[in-house]
């Protein structure tokens, strides 16, 4: 973690874990890319490197996150794609220039130019949205059970169950609360 910046909660899936730069969106949210060197930051460690990201640049990143994230929350409970964030991730996904190459073990990678912009990145990342959101991965999209969080992930679990978006943060704080609960109701009905 970058000095006096929360850290980024990564994920295997670029799109998904994109809108996660703003988390437990219900409670007392979390921006995890609040200037633009945040950015880099975040594009750097998902193999996206950029040199520079100007605050127009960290706006369009941020349209882009939250249109994701509509889009998403409308596949998971199987409602209607909003508009204005189909077209969002349709424009970011025309614009920026970037080559999907294959890696000696078969996996496919997005690859920058050396002169690339955040606009190269955000390609790549509307790109993979379109992908999970149209359904051409295993998994599916679902929303955290956090009542605070309620992040859209791509779960691809064997059964399609997972309930949690992490569960090294939302899952773990939900059964801590519950142990706490119990312990309590155990510590009322001793007396």
């Amino acid at each position: 973690m970058r000095a006096g910046f929360p850290d980024f909660r990564l994920g295997n899936v670029l799109a998904t874990s994109f809108t996660g730069t703003l988390s437990e969106r219900q409670g007392s949210a979390v921006e995890r890319i609040p200037v633009p060197q945040r950015l880099i930051d975040w594009l750097a460690v998902y193999g996206l490197a950029v040199d520079s990201c100007s605050l127009a640049e960290l706006d369009l990143a941020r349209e882009l996150r939250e249109a994701i994230h509509a889009a998403a929350t409308a596949a998971a409970v199987q409602g209607r794609l909003p508009a204005s964030a189909v077209q969002v991730i349709n424009d970011r996904s025309a614009q920026g220039r970037a080559a999907a190459v294959l890696t000696p073990e078969g996996e496919r990678r997005w690859q920058l130019g050396p002169d690339s912009r955040v606009e190269d990145a955000l390609r790549v990342i509307a790109a993979d949205a379109i992908s999970v959101i149209a359904g051409e991965r295993d998994g599916k999209l679902a929303l955290c059970a956090s009542p605070t969080c309620r992040a859209a992930f791509f779960d691809t679990s064997q059964s399609r169950t997972r309930k949690w978006c992490d569960m090294n943060t939302c899952g773990n704080r939900q059964k801590k609360a519950r142990f706490h609960a119990n312990q309590r109701k155990d510590a009322g009905s001793a007396e």
